[in-house]
């Protein structure tokens, strides 16, 4: 089986990299669980909204983000028995490029760089799973596509939803 999974909200908290420095620079009061259903830069006074937007083009956003509790037991377990890629929207963030390439390297040490893809539409990939938090990613993706719950698409509909990588564990192992 080839499996694709996605960094930013899978495999790495951005969400609450966003909501953590929002906090720090604004003295905001924000909680994952304040901002179900929405980005976080949609829960911020409109005067600091073009801020959050551009946490992630700060040099050193995806440095030291945290590990998605359990994706990295579920993931070592899952490249011993099948082909996992990596596959990141990195273009979007240029200097995301090798930030992220050094995150994988300290945290995911076992999945190679020849089986990272940093890329922009993920249309393009062919495999048999996408795991992903965003619906425009999985929608064209021709395998089967799970939804990675995120604060942000908790009301979103339409794939097969996945909330831990526990319960991955539980559907591809």
């Amino acid at each position: 089986m080839v499996l694709f999974v996605d960094m930013d909200e899978v495999i790495a908290d951005t969400y609450g990299a966003h909501i953590e420095i929002y906090n720090h620079e604004f003295n905001g009061r924000l909680t994952p669980k304040s901002c179900m259903g929405s980005e976080v830069w949609q829960m911020v006074p409109k005067a600091h909204q073009d801020s959050v937007r551009k946490h992630a083009t700060r040099k050193g956003f995806f440095k030291d983000l945290k590990v998605i509790a359990h994706s990295q037991e579920v993931l070592k377990r899952l490249s011993e028995k099948h082909e996992v890629y990596i596959a990141s929207a990195a273009m979007q963030f240029p200097n995301s490029l090798e930030e992220k390439s050094k995150w994988l390297d300290e945290h995911f040490p076992f999945i190679p760089w020849q089986h990272r893809i940093l890329c922009g539409h993920k249309h393009i990939l062919k495999g048999d799973v996408l795991i992903d938090d965003r619906s425009y990613n999985l929608e064209r993706f021709n395998g089967r596509s799970l939804q990675f719950t995120s604060p942000h698409n908790v009301n979103t509909k339409g794939f097969e939803r996945v909330s831990s990588w526990v319960e991955i564990a539980e559907k591809l192992l």
